[in-house]
């Protein structure tokens, strides 16, 4: 991960490395609530579709308007307000999911609940754009790998505990209940950052011209292009996984949440995985994850009569889907010589057009050839990105040469 380029200091100038702790650790708890307000909708589908009286194809079209949105919305609006005081930006960042989430809660049917989507989707990559850097920053050189890879741990902390546990919720409660509850909590750490993290030095403006010559390089643009193929595997099976263990491996409603705690569970060692090796070769570790992704997934479906072979299966998936998250973001920003806050934020987007595509192909998988299908499908997909691993490093050997 490049060295962050933010200073790390009060406004008065003077170091705070007790504070700077905490604030990374706000940061990461942030991440956590921001993670599992964009894919807790994964959860609800089945509970949401019934409530709303839509199928559950169409449901998972929600994900694709997130999805989308960061896509399109994401890098004009990162470069724009890369220049601006961290600690406001991200304070207004966490009132707009606390609003977005409240107005979901309430929404009486699927427009104004789309529209409580369309609210946060554009302030995600703003956060994901600038959280990484900012974290390096207020932990300083010595740290900053570490601060990074907590923030990222927000990921795998809402695999494991914000998305299962929200489901959970929404059999106690609704899913209503479970937008609620995401409300406060965005409430509660805009309001615990306010009051804990430093005042940053203002970055330097960068003009969006000076920032947009990363689209020239090939081998950053085939980086992203990669991230794209990866994330349309993960999330063409990954939308759906609540219904697939519904419909295909009879699991009781009431227990889909614990199955998806336990996919998160898991999924803490991928993470862990993934930060480990990433420096071995992004794109080789790339190209493994994807190659056990695939495997993941299309045993998932094959195993799915037995429930100790389908907890396997979802172990060996879990653990390389949470992996590529931390790879694909050290990557992409690896690939880039300049314009790190806008690189990171152009594979949050192209990772949410990955999203977006998967939720599209999963529902057309399911509507045309049925639910059993959609793993293999996703495997397919995998294997693509295994393949595309391997010419986007000939890009970077031609590149060197």
């Amino acid at each position: 991960m490049p060295p962050a380029t933010l200073s790390a200091t009060s406004a008065e100038g003077r170091t705070q490395p007790r504070g700077n702790s905490l604030a990374v650790l706000l940061l990461a708890i942030s991440a956590f609530v921001i993670v599992t307000t964009e894919f807790i909708i994964v959860g609800l589908l089945p509970s949401l579709s019934r409530d709303l009286g839509i199928s559950i194809a169409a449901a998972g079209q929600l994900v694709t308007l997130f999805a989308f949105t960061v896509m399109l919305a994401g890098p004009f609006l990162t470069a724009m307000l890369s220049h601006f005081e961290r600690k406001r930006l991200f304070v207004v960042i966490l009132l707009i999911f606390a609003g977005a989430n409240a107005l979901a809660a309430a929404a009486p049917n699927i427009w104004i609940l789309g529209f409580a989507r369309f609210l946060p989707a554009l302030a995600l990559p703003v956060f994901w754009g600038t959280a990484s850097e900012t974290a390096g920053a207020l932990a300083g050189p010595e740290k900053s790998g570490k601060a990074v890879a907590n923030v990222y741990l927000g990921i795998s902390g809402a695999m494991v505990l914000g998305i299962p546990l929200g489901t959970l919720a929404s059999d106690a409660f609704g899913w209503r209940g479970t937008f609620w509850g995401l409300s406060g909590l965005s409430l509660l750490m805009g309001v615990a950052l306010f009051l804990v993290m430093p005042t940053l030095a203002k970055p330097p403006r960068v003009r969006l011209a000076e920032q947009a010559k990363i689209l020239k390089d090939p081998y950053f643009l085939g980086n992203v292009v990669l991230s794209v193929v990866v994330f349309t595997a993960m999330f063409t099976a990954y939308t759906y996984l609540a219904d697939t263990l519904q419909q295909i491996a009879h699991i009781p409603a009431a227990q889909v949440g614990w199955w998806l705690m336990g996919f998160g569970i898991v999924g803490l060692g991928g993470n862990w995985l993934g930060g480990q090796f990433v420096s071995k070769g992004p794109l080789l570790v790339t190209a493994i994850a994807a190659l056990v992704l695939a495997i993941g997934m299309a045993a998932t479906t094959l195993l799915a009569g037995s429930p100790v072979w389908l907890g396997v299966a979802l172990a060996v998936w879990g653990v390389a889907n949470t992996a590529l998250y931390p790879i694909c973001q050290v990557r992409v920003m690896q690939s880039a010589s300049h314009a790190q806050a806008l690189a990171g934020t152009l594979n949050v987007s192209m990772a949410n057009a990955g999203i977006g595509l998967g939720a599209i192909i999963g529902g057309a998988i399911i509507t045309h050839l049925g639910l059993a299908s959609v793993g293999y499908v996703a495997a397919g997909i995998a294997l693509v990105a295994v393949v595309l691993s391997a010419l986007v490093f000939r890009l970077k050997t031609r590149a060197a040469a």
